[in-house]
């Protein structure tokens, strides 16, 4: 195959992601998924490990109550899930396209050594696939 057609996720992974603190306010990370236009983001220590995943229908709830009552936002730590699907960078694209089939997260965390190096969406497998195709 040519050299530039992407066959594993270290190909078309966005390696520049957004990432999250567990100590930010849920208000600040709704505000980096709308800026990034994702619609979930990693959790991250401050080694930039991998602590847990929070996606947008994770918090679009506790924004509105937020609103609502007039009250603080929680923070991520206290929302985010810590059991996170990740995929490796070596992973093949067709084996995570096989797996995105079904109701499986929309972005998936690529990790390295347990540091997050960067994110897969579905966008970008199906982009993947197309140039696959063409090949």
């Amino acid at each position: 195959m040519n050299r530039a057609t992407p066959n594993v996720v270290r190909d078309v992974m966005s390696r520049d992601c957004y990432r999250v603190s567990p100590n930010a306010s849920i208000t600040t990370l709704a505000k980096g998924l709308a800026l990034h236009r994702l619609p979930g983001a990693p959790v991250v220590d401050d080694a930039d490990r991998l602590i847990g995943f929070i996606s947008e229908q994770d918090v679009m709830g506790r924004v509105l109550d937020s609103i609502y009552h007039d009250d603080e936002a929680p923070l991520v730590k206290e929302m985010m899930r810590h059991e996170v699907l990740s995929v490796s960078p070596n992973k093949s694209i067709t084996d995570l396209a096989q797996e995105m089939l079904g109701p499986k997260p929309k972005v998936y965390p690529v990790v390295e050594q347990q540091r997050l190096i960067g994110i897969v969406t579905r966008r970008d497998i199906l982009v993947a696939l197309l140039a696959l195709r063409r090949h």
